[in-house]
């Protein structure tokens, strides 16, 4: 339901002056949701909280960029995406142990105030941005010339190309890449007996892993340019795959961890980089940008599916090679057009 959001989505963040309140308010239903599912877990809620946190999710990836894009500007709009994906992923890291921390003090009601502290500071730092400094124009990735050129019409994304190739080359990826890490932590939680451990450090090492990843992209874009840090991330993938199928000792896992973070960290900061270079001067990149994570959503969804019947057909091994191989098309693709997929800016010109 959340990738089918995202087309929606990126339209709001093009369109609407109030870009903080497309953050505020998902925070505030998702951190509803979920306090409501903890206190009362009936069907009806739980189904009815995952609904809504699905469809006001969609909205936050989106609206980030565009705030982001709005805020900075181009020329530092790559930096500072690298900065947002490292205090992300730092947040995540710092999330697991607060929530390791307060249910064994705590139990439930750890959880439970670990939201409300969380969902505090998401929405206090979001309305510390002063709105006045949001240039909406830029933000929808419009010259910054009053009046010229206008939004182009929604035609210009099936006109660019290297966005349909961007948002194959992800859904590829990410049919890869998605069910990978569930299925580690459920083949070694089934052979240690510690779930909750396996899967803590499992996560753990990936994340800590795309913190480094959003700490050198910077440096690596600029040194060695934006298809350099695509192909490291895109490679990561096919190497994983292989070791996790060939590798079954329990200390696999940190390459194969370590691979997932940087190939899932990189992809995180040069989409969005990608994407507003391609989409510069339509007034469409929220759009653009929303199109691409739902193709990329439709790979990541079906593959679950796909990764369940390779396990039951020739065990994990299989499910590993066969989801690591699938990258290699996504490679393959990439390196046939990626100058039109990393292309410079682009000014299209605005339709009546």
């Amino acid at each position: 339901m959340e990738w089918s959001q995202r087309r929606y989505s990126g339209h709001w963040c093009d369109g609407t002056p109030y870009k903080r309140a497309l953050i505020v308010i998902p925070v505030l239903v998702v951190t509803i949701a979920a306090l409501l599912t903890l206190n009362v877990p009936n069907v009806s809620v739980v189904v009815g909280g995952q609904a809504m946190t699905a469809i006001v999710g969609a909205v936050v990836g989106p609206a980030l960029v565009g705030l982001t894009l709005g805020l900075v500007g181009e020329a530092k709009f790559s930096d500072q995406v690298s900065g947002n994906e490292f205090w992300n992923h730092a947040g995540n890291v710092a999330s697991l142990v607060g929530v390791y921390v307060t249910t064994v003090l705590w139990g439930q009601y750890g959880i439970i105030g670990m939201m409300i502290v969380t969902a505090a500071g998401a929405i206090a730092a979001t309305l510390m941005i002063d709105p006045a400094k949001i240039d909406h124009k830029v933000a929808r990735g419009l010259a910054k010339d009053d009046g010229k050129p206008g939004p182009s019409g929604y035609s210009v994304l099936i006109e660019t190309p290297g966005l349909i190739l961007l948002a194959l080359i992800l859904m590829v990826f990410h049919f890869g890449n998605a069910p990978m890490s569930r299925l580690i932590a459920q083949a070694f939680s089934i052979e240690l007996g510690t779930p909750f451990r396996t899967t803590a450090l499992i996560t753990g090492i990936s994340q800590l892993t795309m913190i480094a990843a959003a700490a050198i992209a910077p440096f690596l874009i600029r040194r060695f340019g934006l298809p350099f840090v695509f192909f490291i991330a895109l490679i990561a993938l096919p190497v994983r795959g292989a070791i996790a199928g060939s590798v079954a000792d329990f200390w696999s896992v940190y390459p194969v961890q370590i691979l997932d973070g940087l190939g899932a960290g990189f992809l995180g900061i040069v989409t969005p980089v990608a994407a507003e270079r391609l989409l510069s001067g339509s007034g469409r990149f929220n759009v653009g940008l929303a199109a691409v994570m739902t193709v990329q959503g439709i790979g990541a969804s079906f593959s679950n599916v796909v990764a369940g019947w390779l396990v039951l057909r020739g065990g994990y091994s299989l499910a590993y090679y066969a989801h690591g191989g699938v990258a290699i098309i996504a490679l393959g693709l990439f390196l046939g057009w990626r100058q039109k997929i990393v292309a410079g800016a682009r000014v299209v010109p605005a339709l009546a």
